[in-house]
């Protein structure tokens, strides 16, 4: 474990410390406070050495000397308060800038992964990376700039002090030293793995809590109760069992650490003390002594501090590395260099020999071929898993295809923007989505300067105004993500007032009534005619009643279109789409 994790340890602190490199400026000045701040606090001991030197014994003490030596204890102890404080402000805007960045990059990278990753990778796990592995890298990496600088320096700075007043006492100091390194290191090499396993176990909590709390209905529908349950306590144990682990080896390493300036602070006092007693070349002074020991409290402090930090830094760097794994995920296919704008799109679209699966062990379609002339409605229907939905991803370009060519007004897609594609495109799909915020907000998403009266046309158009205006607010009442209290029925009607209100020259409708009622259905559907006219439009469908107008039926089976034509000519074929359609409405099983 320790060769796989070292180096991943080392590549993520290597990505870190590049982050704050984007700080350069302010890293260095908060190292240059760092710097000030430990010189301070160094020269207070040397100041009170002196201080100790200048009471000699009863009736014979330096009062004036001694007052100029408490006045300078006094202005390094404010100096160094100042500089701490301003120290403590930059490393607050280092860190949270990073984080930031960190944050910032990380939501732009999901609104760019293809969706094969997103389609395999839990919504609550990823919202895990972006929220909570990002709040306990900010909170290591504080500690970092707070303590580790200055925890460092404090080291080097004591020292040198010493060394320059005894360099015996200091050779007391640094042959301990190692002791304290070495259990550092110990407690460091295992608690990375340990926290990383929890941050990843962490994540995949919240993926379970956020998919049971999104489905609880179903959940409760079916009795999974305890199965669910058990599934909870299973990852909690997990959880509780990793978090031990690592707050246990964390917990530890105070305690060491303590141990060993201990036996610093014992060293430094018995050599001071005997050479301070037996005089001589080298001998040094009580007052002198007085700063050892001062300093070798101070010495021995960071390393306490430092064990803590290098403890919080290996969280850090857990969640660190989970998060770099999502940024450097590659993004979806950029557009071409020299990509076109579609621009008036009429809606001819030609789809080419195309094969696509998204497994390659799978086969999914083979050598589809499909031409739509503008204008035309074209429905897509068959067997689930058939692969209707299938091709309207890759008209949109959600997925490439593996081979073929899929065109638009005579242009590949592949060499178009596909912000131009998509906008070409209206789409009403059978799982709705609505955003945080109002309904107008909701319906004019694709439209933001569309005007209250072209709101409520579209809504109107949609059948959706009527249940709108018996709303708290009417078109400014505010709802969740989810629709809150909107019945599917609802959401589905504003998700179809949004494509009315775009009124794009190419649809693409997969199951877009499936949660309306039947009377409200009747009503959209002359509405859909009414939008369709002129453009060209995909329709998926399980229903197939409402396919009868189409001017062109594609019959799939197993990735094939296997019948083509109108509704009447199939039904005369007597062939799949027969079937399909008299197993509906004649009582006649497939």
């Amino acid at each position: 474990m320790k060769q796989k994790s070292d180096p991943a340890r080392r590549e993520t602190l290597k990505k870190v410390l590049a982050r704050i490199g984007r700080y350069k400026g302010a890293v260095l000045v908060s190292l240059l406070m760092a710097a000030a701040v430990v010189a301070l606090t160094l020269y207070v001991p040397v100041l009170t050495g002196e201080a100790v030197d200048r009471i000699i014994g009863k009736d014979n003490v330096d009062f004036e000397a001694l007052l100029r030596i408490l006045l300078k204890i006094g202005v390094a102890v404010v100096l160094t308060a100042a500089l701490q404080w301003g120290m403590s402000i930059l490393n607050n805007r280092i860190t949270y800038r990073t984080v930031r960045d960190l944050r910032k990059d990380a939501f732009q990278k999901i609104e760019t992964l293809p969706l094969a990753y997103l389609d395999v990778h839990a919504t609550g796990e990823l919202t895990s990376r972006v929220i909570a592995d990002v709040d306990q890298f900010a909170d290591g990496l504080l500690i970092g700039f707070t303590q580790l600088f200055t925890g460092v320096l404090t080291i080097l700075g004591t020292l040198g002090f010493m060394l320059a007043v005894n360099p015996v006492i200091t050779l007391v100091v640094v042959v301990i030293t190692p002791v304290s390194l070495l259990v550092a290191s110990f407690i460091a090499k295992r608690t990375y793995e340990m926290f990383r396993l929890r941050s990843q176990t962490r994540g995949a909590q919240t993926a379970l809590i956020d998919e049971m709390i999104a489905g609880q209905n179903v959940v409760q529908a079916f009795g999974r109760e305890k199965k669910t349950m058990e599934q909870f306590d299973a990852i909690n144990s997990d959880l509780k069992r990793y978090s031990l682990r690592a707050i246990f080896f964390s917990s530890i390493t105070n305690p060491s650490t303590r141990f060993v300036n201990s036996l610093v602070y014992a060293g430094v006092a018995i050599t001071g003390a005997l050479i301070a007693a037996t005089g001589g070349a080298g001998a040094i002074t009580v007052g002198q002594l007085t700063m050892f020991l001062s300093y070798a409290n101070q010495y021995t402090k960071p390393f306490n501090e430092i064990s803590g930090v290098v403890t919080e830094l290996q969280n850090a760097l857990a969640c660190a590395a989970r998060i770099f794994d999502l940024i450097e995920q590659p993004s979806e296919t950029p557009d071409a260099l020299d990509a076109e704008e579609l621009h008036s799109v009429r809606g001819s679209v030609e789809i080419h020999d195309v094969c696509f699966s998204y497994r390659p062990e799978q086969r999914l379609i083979e050598h589809l071929n499909l031409q739509a002339n503008p204008g035309q409605r074209i429905a897509i229907v068959g067997p689930t898993g058939c692969g209707k939905t299938t091709i309207i991803n890759l008209l949109m370009r959600f997925y490439d295809v593996t081979s073929g060519r899929i065109s638009v007004d005579g242009v590949p897609i592949r060499k178009a923007t596909r912000k131009s594609l998509r906008t070409g495109y209206g789409m009403v799909l059978q799982e709705t989505w609505l955003r945080s915020g109002t309904i107008r907000e909701n319906i004019t998403m694709g439209r933001p300067d569309a005007t209250d009266e072209e709101v409520i046309a579209a809504a109107k158009a949609s059948h959706a105004h009527s249940f709108i205006q018996r709303l708290p607010n009417g078109y400014d009442t505010y709802i969740s993500e989810d629709g809150g209290s909107l019945s599917q029925g609802q959401k589905q009607l504003l998700c179809i007032a949004r494509v009315m209100l775009c009124l794009p020259p190419m649809l693409i409708l997969d199951e877009a009534t499936s949660s309306i009622d039947t009377r409200t259905e009747l009503r959209v559907q002359e509405a859909f005619a009414r939008l369709m006219e002129g453009r060209t439009s995909f329709v998926v469908a399980h229903r197939l009643s409402t396919i009868r107008t189409a001017d062109c039926i594609l019959v799939m089976r197993d990735g094939h279109i296997i019948e083509q034509g109108r509704h009447e000519e199939l039904l005369e074929k007597g062939g799949f789409y027969a079937m399909l359609y008299n197993s509906q409405y004649a009582g006649i099983g497939a």
